[in-house]
């Protein structure tokens, strides 16, 4: 089974997801919009984190994760699923 890894730091305010393993990480790439994707060697995205992030302390966390099938999803290509 695969693990998703969620990071929340509060004195950096970063909050930093991994989809794979961190030490597969091989570079990371800025958005431009306080995002920053981690990479391994073949350029796949094993991770991301967000710059800036904050949270309430006072509100519970709720996360929630789906999986879906890529075919689904609509393309710059393909506009309908």
């Amino acid at each position: 089974m695969a693990q998703v890894k969620v990071y929340f730091d509060p004195v950096g305010q970063t909050l930093t997801v991994w989809f794979a393993d961190p030490q597969q990480e091989h570079v990371c790439e800025e958005t431009g919009e306080e995002i920053v994707l981690m990479k391994d060697s073949s350029g796949r995205v094993i991770g991301f984190e967000k710059l800036h992030f904050s949270a309430s302390e006072a509100e519970p966390w709720q996360v929630i994760f789906e999986r879906i099938s890529a075919h689904v999803l609509p393309s710059a290509h393909n506009p309908t699923p």
